[in-house]
């Protein structure tokens, strides 16, 4: 739960950090697309793409997020070495490849596209929030998989359900996948059954559930209407839940330093 919200809050972390970061908009509803303030102009999106993906070329598709001109006046970056984020956008056309029988040869689709991808950090994939084609696909194009949990039942009990799904389409199709840990989301301290779930999790997990958590934050529909990165939101609530950003994708990146993906994905 709270996937593209993740995802938001990490590429408003890897902005700030000055990491070339690519995002890729799975999600047929394209709401990481819509939070990133994008302007397609006539670019076609991630859907049209992945249809002809023998001859897509991604990086001549990608738009550049509305976040980094804000980023550069309120830093006072270099104009010669702007900051990189860039998304392939969301698109409706996806669905088709939503399915539970996707064949090998679609389920390559996106592993060729980004197969021609340079110049990046960090590639994020936003994925819809089931374990469908597009999921399935976004596993096969990824090193590393970052799972997205509120601490409540149904969401942990589809947390496991999903960590055996990952290790059952490792054995078949991607022996070189990992989990990139858990991200505890929406975490209310004060909640007694949060802190219940919270250590029910790390038992069930260890090692795998990743500090720090993410708290749930009031005005966070407020930030992501407004389509903007965290870390240009004014207030002391947003100024922490971006430090808790910073926090998480730094432990990523040190964890995988020797990766150059990083793929996110939801809870079942």
């Amino acid at each position: 739960m709270g996937k593209t919200s993740v995802t938001l809050g990490l590429a408003s972390a890897a902005l700030a950090a000055g990491i070339p970061t690519l995002v890729v908009d799975l999600d047929p509803h394209a709401d990481a697309t819509t939070g990133l303030a994008v302007n397609p102009g006539d670019k076609p999106g991630i859907g049209e793409m992945l249809k002809g993906a023998r001859r897509a070329v991604l990086t001549d598709n990608v738009v550049s997020s509305g976040w980094t001109e804000n980023h550069l006046r309120r830093r006072k970056g270099d104009p010669k070495r702007p900051p990189v984020l860039d998304v392939a956008m969301g698109s409706a056309f996806t669905g088709i490849y939503d399915r539970p029988d996707l064949g090998r040869r679609d389920l390559r689709r996106l592993s060729t596209l980004l197969s021609r991808v340079s110049g990046y950090g960090l590639v994020l994939i936003d994925c819809p929030p089931s374990l469908n084609g597009l999921t399935r696909m976004a596993w096969m194009a990824s090193n590393r998989v970052l799972l997205v949990a509120e601490p409540g039942l149904f969401s942990v009990a589809g947390t496991e359900r999903t960590m055996r799904a990952l290790d059952l389409f490792r054995e078949e199709f991607a022996p070189n996948l990992a989990p990139a840990g858990i991200v505890a989301n929406r975490v209310r301290t004060s909640s007694n059954e949060h802190s219940f779930r919270l250590a029910e999790m790390q038992q069930m997990f260890g090692d795998l559930l990743l500090q720090p958590h993410i708290a749930e934050q009031a005005n966070w529909q407020q930030i992501q209407g407004a389509a903007h990165a965290v870390h240009h939101w004014p207030g002391e609530s947003a100024k922490q839940a971006a430090g808790s950003f910073d926090a998480l994708l730094k432990n990523l990146v040190e964890s995988g330093r020797s990766r150059n993906r990083v793929m996110r994905r939801p809870v079942a």
